[in-house]
C-alpha cells in the first residue's frame, strides 16, 4: 500500500493577483492560476500518480484548481468531498484590503504577525491556530484514515489551511511555521507510514 497524500494550494486567484486579503471571499482563478493548475496536473501525471479520492474546500478557487488537475489526469469523475473545514483562514476585517495599504495603516510588523504568526488573529478573523483547530480534526477523522487505508488522496486547498497540515505532518514549531510559505499550484507529495508519520516528501516544481 502506498499511503499517498498530495497537497496542492490553489492556483493564483483574482485577489492574489491584486494583492488583496481574500480569506473566505469566493473569488475566481486568474488565467495564470488556471495555467498553474494545469501544470500541476501534468507534473502529477508525469510522476505516474492517479488518485482514489479528492478533498477540497467550499471555495471555488480550490475546487476549480482540483477540477483542472483531474482533467489533466483523465480523472474528472473522481469521488470528491468538499468541506469548509479546509477553507482558507478568515482574515476578518482585513478581507478585501490591499496588503500594502494594510502595512501603511498598521505597520509592517503588525501585518506580518497577522499573516504569519501562529496564534495572533487579525481583527474579527482567525489565527493560524484557529484555522488548525478546524483543519486538523477534520484531517485526522476523515482524510488520514483514507490515506492509511492505502488510498491515494489529493487535497486542493489554501495557503493557511495547508500550512496547518504541513505544520503537523512535518513537525514544525510555531517559530518554524512563521517562515513557511506555500506557492500556488505546486503539488507536495507525501508518503506516510502506517502510523501516519511521514516517510518521504517531495515537491513538484516546474
Amino acid at each position: 500500500m502506498d499511503n499517498v497524500l498530495v497537497l496542492v494550494r490553489h492556483g493564483q486567484s483574482e485577489w492574489n493577483k491584486r494583492n488583496l486579503f481574500t480569506g473566505w471571499k469566493d473569488v475566481e482563478l486568474t488565467p495564470e492560476g488556471e495555467a498553474e493548475a494545469r501544470r500541476a496536473g501534468k507534473m502529477l501525471q508525469a510522476d505516474g500518480l492517479k488518485f482514489d479520492i479528492a478533498y477540497t474546500s467550499a471555495l471555488k478557487r480550490a475546487q476549480n484548481t482540483l477540477e483542472i488537475i483531474l482533467e489533466e489526469l483523465d480523472q474528472s469523475n473522481l469521488p470528491t468531498v468538499e468541506d469548509e473545514a479546509l477553507n482558507e483562514r478568515d482574515y476578518g476585517d482585513l478581507v478585501g484590503l490591499n496588503k500594502d495599504e494594510a502595512r501603511e495603516k498598521w505597520g509592517d510588523d503588525q501585518v506580518h504577525i497577522w499573516r504569519r504568526s501562529f496564534d495572533t488573529a487579525p481583527p474579527g478573523g482567525e489565527s493560524l491556530k484557529d484555522t488548525a483547530a478546524r483543519v486538523l480534526p477534520y484531517f485526522e477523522a476523515t482524510i488520514l484514515p483514507d490515506v492509511l487505508s492505502g488510498h491515494k488522496v489529493i487535497v486542493s486547498a489554501h495557503g493557511n489551511s495547508l500550512r496547518a497540515l504541513v505544520m503537523k505532518l512535518d513537525g514544525l514549531s510555531r517559530e518554524d511555521v512563521t517562515r513557511l510559505n506555500l506557492a500556488t499550484g505546486v503539488p507536495i507529495i507525501y508518503r506516510l507510514a502506517s502510523d501516519g508519520t511521514v516517510m518521504t516528501k517531495k515537491e513538484l516544481v516546474a
